[in-house]
């Protein structure tokens, strides 16, 4: 049985939430832990998914089926997957997956963009098909819409090209920045946060003040701009106050919970550089940057807040073949 096994990082968010939606840049982050996907030819012409991690031990239809009634959601970024990319380079054979991860899908890392990236990689090399990194994008861009109806795409570009990237709003910029390590602290809130309800609240906040969100969101492009010059300047102390100053919008935004501003709060008053939260808001993780010397007083004062200290691994490699 022909097979392949791809993994893809998971991210964090440094600067831009929320306006990258709406065609401003974020800078983004590419994590150590990775998500896995093992694609496997199945001559039965049925889709077939393992996934224990989140609970799916045997998921199976046939191929013809794929995407029609009611996708279970733990199976939906994968299926979607499959099926976009059969319609786009199609093929009478099955397929079988399984799929692991190195991180849990309640941090906020992108799990569903990872494992997107991994099927449309898996897939393309399981039947030979030649994609650039931008096509990869593209197809695993359009399953997120299909699935959310609404999202940027800066985690399935993480998910890909890995580093830290600046990124514009479905694609129009990807640009590695040349960084080799970020002084950041991450911090979860032991709360799971939905980024399309998210993503929803802030565009009702949008539709009642528009010319006030406006705004926001072009000091925020501002910041991105000036936090991507800090970032390969290394001057960490510049980066930390655009941290400080972008959190403040969010708050704003109304995306901020009593748990992350706590969180946030309390590694500043450690004496981080910054902090912020990563990602839609509402829970997952924050980050913080900070010095060595005082890195190990920020992760103390997270936890006394609430917070649990994530040790990873940040600015790393892109999507690849495992086997």
């Amino acid at each position: 049985m022909k097979y392949i096994t791809v993994s893809a990082p998971g991210k964090l968010m440094l600067l831009g939430e929320h306006a990258v939606v709406y065609n401003h840049p974020c800078l983004v982050t590419a994590v150590g832990q990775r998500m896995r996907v093992t694609a496997a030819i199945d001559e039965r012409s049925n889709f077939t998914l393992v996934a224990k991690n989140v609970g799916i031990h045997g998921h199976e239809k046939p191929m013809s089926d794929l995407g029609k009634g009611n996708v279970e959601k733990n199976v939906r970024f994968v299926e979607i997957a499959v099926k976009n990319f059969a319609e786009k380079f199609p093929f009478k054979e099955g397929v079988r997956i399984e799929t692991t991860s190195e991180f849990s899908s309640h941090l906020g890392f992108g799990s569903s963009s990872a494992v997107t990236v991994c099927m449309i990689k898996a897939l393309s090399e399981l039947f030979s098909v030649k994609l650039e990194n931008k096509e990869i994008f593209e197809l695993a861009y359009k399953t997120v819409l299909d699935i959310q109806g609404k999202g940027s795409g800066f985690d399935i570009a993480a998910a890909i090209y890995g580093g830290t990237l600046y990124f514009v709003t479905g694609g129009k910029e990807i640009k590695q920045l040349a960084i080799k390590n970020l002084p950041m602290v991450v911090g979860y809130s032991r709360v799971k946060a939905d980024t399309v309800v998210l993503i929803n609240k802030v565009a009702e906040v949008s539709k009642k003040y528009p010319v006030v969100v406006d705004s926001m969101y072009r000091n925020i492009e501002k910041i991105v701009k000036l936090g991507a010059k800090a970032l390969r300047e290394k001057d960490w102390i510049t980066f930390g106050q655009l941290m400080n100053m972008n959190q403040g919008f969010l708050e704003s935004l109304g995306v901020s919970t009593w748990r992350l501003s706590s969180m946030i709060y309390a590694a500043r008053d450690a004496e981080a550089y910054g902090a912020k939260l990563s990602g839609a808001g509402g829970g997952d993780c924050m980050i913080a940057f900070t010095s060595d010397e005082k890195k190990q007083g920020v992760i103390d004062a997270i936890t006394r807040a609430g917070g649990e200290y994530i040790d990873v691994a940040t600015n790393v490699e892109g999507v690849r073949i495992e086997i």
